[in-house]
């Protein structure tokens, strides 16, 4: 166990480090002049040239680049260029907004699909009907169009939940649960509805095996059957799902995040990009592969627990 946990573990330093010196390379080289956008237009060649050189940017690509890692691995990605501030102060304030968001989708979705997908699986019939109808349904809606139905429905018509904004949790609990109901739906709709039809196709695979005919004809009770043998089989497929999911949830916390007008990571992300803010972005990227790191090794551990054949692959 310990060898499979240490090559997962050097696995994800190599991603890390992949992705961020590509990020690194590719904005680098992307035509952005943050120099002129800081200055603006008004400014002189002599001034952006000067700008440049105390931002570092006449220096060469793979010197910038030494540079930049040698601060990265002790933890110190710099400041941003526009606002100064230090891009782990503004990590530490940000990512926690996107995780409340991110995470509760991911354990909502966990709980719902594997209710829906076995459900379906053991009944069949007008159950299984109805999640493969929702499946296909769920997985066409788009999130940002679900995000402006619920806004418009419940925040603005029924004035039930609030439209934008977010509290801390340490500030008033309730206000951070009502604050979260909206962005949450309108995440998971999608990821319910794609995870409910994996678990539900890795159920049904299990019940077709020799062994589960074999434990039924030798009078074992149904719940037993179903939750030390059936789950525990399928649970391997629909972990790799979730862990899919959770990086698909990333990605689209970012839009619901300026829809409904939250300081997560979203609007950090688009405002760096849009300047050509690198620091900034160079630490939200090694934040979010970070992030994914952690999950898949813990999807990783999870799978390995319930078949030992996986540590061994």
């Amino acid at each position: 166990m310990l060898i499979f946990l240490m090559k997962r573990i050097a696995a994800g330093v190599v991603l890390i480090f992949a992705v961020a010196t590509l990020t690194f390379f590719l904005m680098s080289v992307g035509g952005t002049d943050p120099a002129r956008n800081i200055l603006g237009e008004g400014a002189t060649e002599a001034q952006v040239a000067a700008k440049s050189a105390e931002l570092g940017l006449d220096q060469p690509l793979l010197v910038r680049y030494g540079e930049w890692l040698s601060h990265a691995v002790q933890g110190d990605f710099g400041r941003s260029w526009f606002t100064n501030e230090p891009v782990i102060d503004s990590l530490a304030n940000k990512f926690p907004v996107s995780l409340s968001i991110v995470v509760t989708a991911i354990i909502l979705t966990a709980i719902v699909s594997a209710v829906l997908g076995v459900t379906a699986a053991v009944r069949r019939g007008w159950v299984d009907r109805f999640v493969q109808f929702f499946a296909i349904f769920g997985f066409a809606l788009p999130n940002f169009w679900v995000a402006l139905v619920l806004v418009s429905v419940f925040a603005v018509s029924l004035r039930l939940l609030p439209a934008t904004g977010y509290t801390p949790i340490a500030t008033d609990p309730a206000a951070w649960a009502l604050g979260l109901v909206l962005p949450v739906l309108a995440l998971v709709t999608g990821t319910i509805a794609s995870t409910a039809q994996q678990v539900r196709g890795a159920t049904i695979d299990v019940l077709r095996q020799d062994y589960v005919r074999t434990l039924r004809s030798r009078g074992v009770s149904k719940s037993s059957l179903l939750f030390r043998h059936v789950l525990r089989n399928a649970a391997p497929p629909a972990l790799t799902v979730l862990s899919l999911q959770f990086v698909g949830l990333l990605g689209g916390a970012i839009i619901i995040e300026k829809i409904f007008a939250l300081p997560g990571i979203g609007s950090l992300a688009v405002s760096s990009t849009i300047q050509g803010d690198l620091p900034p972005i160079l630490g939200l990227v090694v934040g979010m592969v970070v992030l994914v790191v952690l999950v898949n090794l813990l999807i990783d551990l999870a799978t390995g627990w319930l078949n030992p054949k996986a540590r061994l692959s």
